[in-house]
């Protein structure tokens, strides 16, 4: 895998040397992460697919804006987008985990074409549904009020090591801060904000690819329940639920999660 930069998105992406006779697999990491949540299964798949990880923007080596504007869902998906056109990337099996399955959403309703299949990681799906919905909508619209008087002059940190801080909880005081540094307080309020700020739940029910969705029975953050309820709204979707396993099954599950993967994208 080697590291580029794509100029006209500001975003920092990884790939492997792409073969015309393998499946592409492109990578969508949840907030606050970043390429590096791949790593793991950089060595798993970089043989045997066309790999594809990249940082959101606002996360690890890619660009900080400074507005809350530029935190849509859309933009996300905007920028995949033209990364996937620059590196001719013709259709993609799209992974995506938490935060990242909802820009992939966006991507899958804007770009049907482009997308084979799908894998969703912990989705974020009937966030209406969670106890904090209520509370993140008033106070994150408070503080994107409040932060258009405060100046930001955002840096570029990087991205966070996983490695030594497996297993990860969903609360976790020893990843949460890591995070919050490299992203920073305002990028990950902007775009909590706008996670909750529209609903996108209408939206699952177009898919129309084959679809796998994996979910921890642990997860506290979203629960295996929401998964339950989309296996319905997509059709032909199949649901795998790992016990004992949390929000975090990204990094804490990947021999898992990987086998599961390369039989979906298999078959």
């Amino acid at each position: 895998m080697n590291e580029y930069f794509f100029n006209n998105r500001n975003l920092a992406y990884r790939k492997n040397e792409f073969r015309a006779d393998r499946p592409t697999i492109v990578c969508i990491h949840g907030l606050s992460g970043s390429a590096s949540a791949w790593f793991p299964y950089e060595k798993s798949f970089s043989e045997k697919y066309n790999l594809l990880t990249f940082d959101l923007r606002g996360h690890g080596k890619s660009k900080k804006y400074t507005d809350y504007a530029e935190y849509e869902l859309k933009k996300f998906a905007d920028d995949l987008y033209e990364l996937i056109e620059y590196l001719s990337i013709q259709k993609c099996t799209l992974l995506s985990h938490s935060f990242g399955t909802l820009a992939a959403l966006e991507f899958l309703h804007a770009h049907p074409e482009k997308v084979s299949s799908a894998v969703f990681l912990s989705p974020t799906a009937f966030l209406n549904k969670t106890l904090w919905f209520p509370i993140i909508k008033v106070v994150g619209g408070v503080l994107v009020i409040l932060y258009r008087f405060i100046p930001f002059h955002p840096t570029i940190v990087g991205r966070v090591d996983y490695s030594p801080l497996i297993p990860s909880w969903d609360w976790d005081l020893r990843r949460i801060p890591k995070d919050l540094r490299a992203t920073s307080v305002r990028v990950y309020t902007y775009c909590l904000t706008h996670a909750y700020a529209k609903n996108f739940d209408p939206m699952w029910k177009d898919i129309h690819v084959p679809t796998l969705l994996i979910h921890g029975n642990r997860d506290s953050i979203i629960p295996v329940h929401h998964s339950e309820l989309l296996m319905k709204e997509i059709r032909g979707s199949t649901l795998v639920v790992l016990e004992h396993a949390n929000h975090i099954l990204v990094i804490n599950n990947v021999p898992e999660i990987a086998n599961h993967i390369e039989a979906f994208v298999q078959k």
